[in-house]
Formats: C-alpha cells, sequence, structure tokens
C-alpha cells in the first residue's frame, strides 16, 4: 500500500497528517499506525492523524492515534496542524469548524507565512479540577496530571512520570500524559510525559491547557467571569493559554500557537506490516 502523507508539527510536536475523506486508509492497522510514527523505520511523529468527511456542519472530522498506533483523546497541538492541514487542502478559510472525539472545535488562522500559520484553537470546557495532595488532575480534552517543581530541567521525567502514568488510580482508567511545571514571573515552563508515546514530547497542546488551569486554581485567586492569560516555554516553543472563569467552570478555553509545514511524501506500507 503506498500512503501520501503530509508532515507538520506545533512547537515541535509532530504528526503525520493524512487526507482519509474517500476512507481509503480506514484498514490501517495499530502496527502499520506505528510504523509510519516510528522514528527509526518510518516517517517519525508523535502522532498520526486522519482528517475525514465533515459532520453536521462542519468542515472535517479529526481522528488521532498516539504514536503507539492506538487511537486516542483529543490532541491541542494536532488539532492546530490539522487546521493548517486543512486550509491546503481543502476551501481556504481563516475560520474552520471540525468534530473531534471531544466534541466541536473552532480553529482561527490568524496570521501565515509561508508555511508557518499562527493558529488560535477553541478547547472544551474543563469542569473540573482535582487536587491531589499538592498536584492536580483534570481532563482537557486528554488526562493530565501536573505536577509544580522548582526547577523543570532537573526532573528525571521519564523515572517520574512513568511512577505516576503506571500506578493506581490512573493505571487502570487508561493512564495519564504527566507534567511537569515550573512557574516564574512572567511565564510557566513546562516539560509532558505523553501516554502513547511513553516519552517526553517538546510540546503538548491539551497539557499545556492543564498547567495554565492547575497554576491559576493554585493560586487561590479566581474571580467570577474573569479572563486569564499564561505564557508557556515548551522545549519546542511558545504556546499561550487564554480561559475564562465563570460559575465554578473554565470555559472559553483557547489554545494558540505556531505551527508548521515540514514536508509531505508518499511511503510504502511493507506486505508484512498490512
Amino acid at each position: 500500500m503506498t500512503i501520501s502523507f503530509y508532515k507538520y508539527h506545533g512547537a515541535g510536536n509532530d504528526f503525520i497528517l493524512i487526507d482519509n475523506r474517500a476512507k481509503n486508509f480506514s484498514c490501517l492497522s495499530e502496527r502499520a499506525i506505528a510504523f509510519l510514527c516510528d522514528r527509526h523505520l518510518g516517517i517519525g511523529a508523535d502522532g498520526l492523524m486522519f482528517l475525514e468527511k465533515p459532520i453536521d456542519n462542519t468542515d472535517f472530522s479529526m481522528r488521532y492515534f498516539n504514536s503507539d498506533g492506538r487511537e486516542s483523546t483529543m490532541c491541542g497541538n494536532g488539532g492546530r496542524c490539522i487546521t493548517a492541514f486543512a486550509k491546503k487542502i481543502l476551501e481556504q478559510k481563516k475560520e474552520y469548524i471540525f468534530s473531534a472525539i471531544d466534541g466541536l472545535h473552532t480553529a482561527e488562522i490568524i496570521s501565515e507565512n509561508e508555511d508557518i500559520s499562527t493558529i488560535r484553537l477553541k478547547m472544551v470546557e474543563v469542569k473540573n479540577v482535582e487536587k491531589k495532595g499538592e498536584d492536580y488532575f483534570l481532563n482537557t480534552g486528554s488526562p493530565h496530571f501536573v505536577r509544580f517543581v522548582n526547577n523543570v530541567e532537573t526532573v528525571d521525567i521519564t523515572a517520574e512520570a512513568q511512577a505516576i502514568r503506571y500506578n493506581e488510580p490512573y493505571q487502570s482508567e487508561g493512564g495519564t500524559n504527566v507534567n511537569f511545571v515550573q512557574q516564574t514571573a512572567n511565564e510557566l515552563l513546562i516539560r509532558t510525559y505523553e501516554r502513547g508515546v511513553e516519552n517526553e514530547t517538546l510540546a503538548c497542546g491539551t497539557g499545556a491547557v492543564a498547567a495554565a488551569i492547575a497554576a491559576q486554581y493554585r493560586k487561590n485567586e479566581l474571580a467570577e467571569n474573569t479572563i486569564y492569560t499564561s505564557q508557556l516555554t515548551t522545549r519546542g516553543g511558545l504556546l499561550t493559554v487564554e480561559f475564562c472563569y465563570k460559575n465554578n467552570e473554565f470555559s472559553d478555553i483557547f489554545l494558540t500557537g505556531q505551527t508548521a509545514f515540514v514536508f509531505e511524501g508518499k511511503i510504502i506500507l511493507p506486505s508484512s506490516i498490512n
């Protein structure tokens, strides 16, 4: 099988994008997707996405798979990258509405410069933040554990994240993503271990949203009908998170940052992998 693909990244969080509106690739197995995402044998990526036919009054549908080949929950940077991809292959617009596993999302293309776009993505509402001792757990479209540290660079992220990700109560619930966050006067420094990738990624959009909300929640200074903005530095670039706190919930959540088209190509899937 020959597969045409596009490669994008959002703040270093990289993805394989495939136009699957004709359903030609729906038969790809977990093993095949894992092969495509393999950085030694395949194309290499943190995940793979299908752009599929729209549902209801949307522009397209998004299906996301982690690099282990398993279909997963929402990916924020992936949602921004698939929007840039949509503009390349669909009707060119400044705003797109698409459906994902966690519901509908609106994405606005704020600016473009050749293959780099700045995209603002509306995320799902967050209804609950759980305090776990000095740590936090919340679902921003994907489950995230957030731990605040004094120096994010000294964290043994693999060991510490796996001790959380593979233990209860998260293991029996499919695991969780784990974020380590350092709060400075002007920004949040964040490193994320992603389940399904089973490694640190250069950025994580839903993780950035989780960190921004947890950081404000931690201050215990939330005011009704107030908009909060956080700047986050990931290992792959800068992200901005905005949200409003009202009725004891977090709504009007937006994730903004750059995406980049990297390259396009074709790959022949070995018959042994099909």
